[in-house]
């Protein structure tokens, strides 16, 4: 299945806005975080961190998510597949461990965010410890940058397969042998 050129460009360009929403809404994560736990004011610092729990988590699952589906969509449909180059796989695994981390790691903590914006809101220390929030922007931004510049580079080739039949190896060296075995068969008259 191959992707008709508007087809591709049109696609290509959910993906890329996709991950630009998704880069800019962790730059946001870091800043609400930065303020959350920053110096200020009991209110600002409450806020930040009410918002960073209400607000943040669905709208960067579903930037995740498009960008996931799109990248498959182009990965299937055009020249680079999924598994074809490396590149292109390890963006695959980056945006699927994001993803995870994204609902298994960051999702659950953002109650005990609330409730400490509350608290720090009302001038009371929160109840839980939430300096985690600095490992999600911090990881996400780094990953999201590498998978940036792989996009843009393209480093690594292609992916090797081995046949399913053949030890390991024997792709590329059998070639020659074949080549001298067949230059030794031939027949050589004597005159």
């Amino acid at each position: 299945m191959r992707l008709a050129p508007r087809a591709r460009k049109a696609v290509l360009t959910v993906h890329l806005v996709a991950a630009g929403a998704w880069i800019g809404i962790d730059v946001l994560v870091a800043v609400l975080v930065g303020v959350g736990l920053g110096g200020g004011s009991d209110a600002v610092r409450g806020l930040a961190l009410r918002a960073l729990a209400e607000f943040v988590v669905t709208p960067m699952l579903v930037s995740a998510l498009v960008c996931l589906g799109s990248g498959l969509l182009l990965g299937l449909a055009t020249k680079w597949g999924l598994v074809r180059y490396w590149w292109v796989a390890v963006k695959l695994v980056l945006n699927v461990l994001l993803c995870v981390l994204i609902v298994v790691a960051l999702r659950p903590g953002m109650a005990d965010v609330g409730a400490a914006g509350v608290a720090t809101e009302a001038g009371r220390l929160p109840a839980t410890d939430i300096s985690f929030l600095v490992f999600p922007p911090a990881v996400s931004l780094t990953l999201l940058a590498v998978a940036t510049v792989l996009s843009v580079y393209k480093p690594g080739g292609r992916v090797r397969r081995r046949s399913q039949g053949a030890p390991r190896g024997a792709g590329r060296s059998a070639a020659p042998d074949m080549r001298r075995t067949l230059s030794e068969a031939r027949p050589t008259f004597v005159a």
